[in-house]
């Protein structure tokens, strides 16, 4: 047979042919031999370049149609990430059989070339050689993966009539199938038809549930399970968290903890995450020592860098640095996390250090990176720095800037008030701005209290087309501040007319290890009486403190009294009076607000933390604010 010239290692070339069996008497003995020999040598491959050379030993010996060997060889070329390279080698084989397609089936599989897998499947099947439970199981995996309904049905079909259909590992992976493609009566017809269901088909169904946000159809398995492990646990506290259903996961690992089941290292992460999308500090500090007690969970890169987002996101970035600092090694991605988490509680210097920091490593950074730091350089008013590293992205690192990276050096000249520079940066980008960045803009505008560029920014965004409730509500308040209320009577109207709502303020609080969440005005935590009547004494000190409330913020043309009383009950505040009444003198107080600040509630927060003498960590939407002494470590811009 004939082979093309493979490849070069070294100094060494594959020969342009080879015979297939360049030593007829070959004895049998000796060709066993070699074949364990080939086998053994395979098996001991680290990388794609050694199988290289051997490869070309084994075409010169004449044990090219081994299938034994073969095998060996399209299973370790896949699996180190030369499927191309295993493909060659399939297409030169005379006779390929079950095993071999199998092989490559799976490295396909592996390499995520579904359809790739698919059709060699097929292929197989086109040449009559017939499916073993191994094949099956693994282009079943393709077909799910790649939403293949008709041809797993196909699978399905051939699986039923050699009578492999009953087959345990196969059943899983119809369910599997059928569940990823939201063919749910499917996947219960042939989840009842499996005379073991146990908790590994359990959690299969419920994984499938959750994939698509049926949270209630999951829980509803969950509870049915007599006998849960580990893995299930997990995939319920893991699907909740990828739902939003940060406080449901945190009581189902509660509810786990109660049935005295051990996490593993997903299970932590999967918390962690959830702690960090709510701010419980408390909570994830208990999961963090859990840790240290179990040495089983080592600080790797994964549950490190989930304790760095986690201590980060909830306000206390000096424990997120001595995670870090106690790391034995760490990737562009823990340095991506660290350096997000000092931008976003206005630590840009130790965010620059920790950049270049990763560079002496020899880590190269991404695009992620960037962003974390120019977020870093924006926050901290450095633009000489900013464009620095702006344009070394392109220069020095062949990372082309994306919309993000446009976005983050409009903000930081809208920080240091070169408005109109940043709006030229705009008109000369080579991306069309989207209206984050526009946004960005007009809110530098209205901080500034350049109206004329803001009205100009805010017809840009009216023509943009695709603008969420929160850039509608930063116009209306654009024209309301300028005294326009004819305007933002207007906005509010097209709000109304498109259908599109107010995403309501809401503001959580840990307090001994609940999250307590407060709307607009809520009425409804259980010690609300003391909650106003500590708001009442609050408004009252501050007025005497000489504290004006901002009332240009409020949308409505209506009496100053009226828009006082509206900005009195904001969320952030409730939140903030909870944590005075209910925690201990001197304690920090912090809190999670899902939308921006606004300046009344900024400028009333930085004297509550001076006449309390507490300190109050806000994050919202954009950014942390360490409130301590009456001053905020954004600087009053944000």
């Amino acid at each position: 047979m004939s082979y093309c010239v493979l490849a070069v290692v070294g100094n060494f070339t594959y020969p342009s042919t080879s015979t297939s069996n360049p030593n007829p008497k070959l004895s049998i003995s000796n060709s066993t031999q070699r074949r364990k020999e080939f086998v053994s040598l395979l098996k001991n491959c680290k990388d794609a370049n050694q199988i290289l050379p051997i490869h070309a030993k084994i075409i010169r010996t004449g044990h090219d149609q081994d299938p034994f060997i073969l095998f060996e060889l399209l299973r370790l070329s896949s699996t180190l990430s030369s499927v191309n390279y295993a493909s060659t080698i399939f297409q030169l084989v005379h006779n390929p059989n079950v095993f071999l397609y199998t092989a490559l089936i799976d490295g396909f599989v592996s390499a995520g070339s579904y359809s790739d897998g698919i059709s060699l499947y097929f292929q197989m099947i086109n040449r009559f050689i017939v499916p073993d439970k191994y094949v099956i199981t693994s282009v079943l995996k393709a077909c799910g993966s790649r939403f293949a309904l008709r041809e797993g049905k196909e699978v399905h079909c051939q699986a039923s009539k050699l009578g492999l259909s009953s087959n345990r590992s196969i059943t899983m992976k119809l369910m599997e199938f059928y569940g990823k493609c939201g063919e749910f009566d499917d996947a219960r017809k042939v989840f009842d038809k499996m005379t073991e269901r146990d908790v590994v088909a359990s959690t299969i169904v419920i994984n499938c549930f959750l994939d698509h946000g049926l949270v209630k159809q999951a829980i509803e398995v969950f509870d049915r399970v007599r006998v849960k492990d580990t893995v299930c646990w997990t995939a319920m506290i893991d699907g909740l968290v990828r739902n939003g259903e940060m406080n449901m996961a945190l009581e189902m690992f509660r509810e786990m903890q109660k049935e005295n089941m051990r996490p593993n290292e997903v299970t932590i992460v999967c918390v962690l995450l959830a702690c960090s999308q709510l701010g419980a500090l408390e909570l994830g500090r208990w999961v963090h020592s859990y840790i240290g007690k179990h040495h089983r969970i080592e600080l790797n890169h994964y549950v490190g860098g989930a304790l760095i987002s986690m201590y980060s996101r909830c306000g206390d970035i000096d424990e997120a640095e001595r995670i870090f600092a106690m790391m034995k090694e760490r990737n562009v991605i823990t340095y991506n996390l660290m350096i997000s988490g000092l931008a976003m509680h206005g630590k840009s210097i130790q965010a620059i250090e920790i950049f270049r920091g990763m560079i002496k490593q020899g880590l190269l950074p991404t695009s992620v990176t960037f962003v974390a730091i120019l977020n870093a350089c924006s926050h901290g008013g450095l633009v000489d720095l900013g464009f620095e590293m702006f344009h070394s992205m392109s220069r020095d690192y062949g990372i082309p800037p994306q919309i993000e990276h446009y976005g983050c050096i409009v903000d930081l000249l809208g920080r240091v008030g070169h408005l109109k520079e940043a709006y030229n940066f705009i008109q000369n980008m080579e991306i069309a701005p989207d209206h984050v960045m526009l946004g960005s803009l007009l809110s530098a505008c209205k901080i500034r209290g350049n109206f004329e560029l803001g009205e100009q920014v805010a017809r840009i965004l009216m023509n943009h087309g695709v603008v969420d409730s929160g850039t509608y509500i930063l116009l209306a308040n654009v024209y309301a501040s300028s005294g326009k209320w004819k305007e933002a009577a207007q906005i509010r109207a097209k709000m109304k007319e498109g259908g599109i709502q107010k995403e309501p303020g809401c503001s959580s609080i840990e307090v001994n290890n609940e999250i307590h969440e407060f709307l607009l005005g809520d009425l409804r935590h259980p010690q609300k009486e003391k909650i106003y009547n500590k708001l009442e004494e609050l408004s009252q000190v501050l007025k005497e403190a000489g504290h004006i409330p901002a009332t240009d913020a409020v949308l409505h043309d209506i009496e100053d009294w009226e828009k006082e009383q509206a900005l009195a009950i904001h969320s952030e505040r409730l939140a903030i009076c909870y944590g005075l009444i209910s925690t201990k003198p001197c304690t920090t107080i912090r809190v999670v607000k899902n939308l921006r600040v606004c300046d009344d509630c900024h400028s009333m927060i930085k004297l509550i933390a001076k006449i309390t003498g507490r300190k109050i960590v806000v994050r919202d939407r954009k950014r942390f604010h360490h409130f301590e002494n009456g001053n905020c470590s954004c600087g009053d811009y944000w």
